[in-house]
């Protein structure tokens, strides 16, 4: 079974960039359609992108597509998640999740069974 761990995140300002990464072990990154999700105080967690297990495809939320971008190092197996041109929007905890389902409902977090322990990201205007 694989576990997760996030690092990365901190204290940005508005239009400045954070790299998050989510190290990876027990299995490797291939197996799984990797996924980072976020939650900010008071709302449900909400998906941010995703990278497919096969072909490395990717998908993003509408709120962080064009800035966001989602990426996999099988090396290192670990999973990326670039964030430029950030807003205070985008303040939340986010946290990297594993799943193998063959499913097109990437976006539900139901979808993955195991999860990190988060990482916070704020970020000021």
């Amino acid at each position: 079974q694989v576990q997760l761990a996030e690092s990365g995140g901190g204290l940005a300002q508005a239009g400045g960039s954070l790299r998050l990464s989510c190290a990876a072990s027990g299995n490797t990154i291939r197996a799984y359609n990797m996924a980072w999700f976020r939650q900010a105080p008071g709302n449900e967690r909400e998906f941010v992108a995703v990278i497919r297990r096969s072909g490395g495809i990717t998908n993003y939320a509408d709120s962080v597509k064009g800035r966001f971008t989602i990426s996999r190092d099988s090396a290192s197996n670990a999973v990326y998640l670039q964030m430029n041109s950030l807003a205070p929007e985008d303040t939340a905890t986010y946290y990297c999740a594993a799943g193998q389902q063959i499913t097109s409902a990437l976006r539900e977090s139901g979808m993955y069974h195991t999860w990190g322990q988060g990482t916070q990201v704020t970020v000021t205007s």
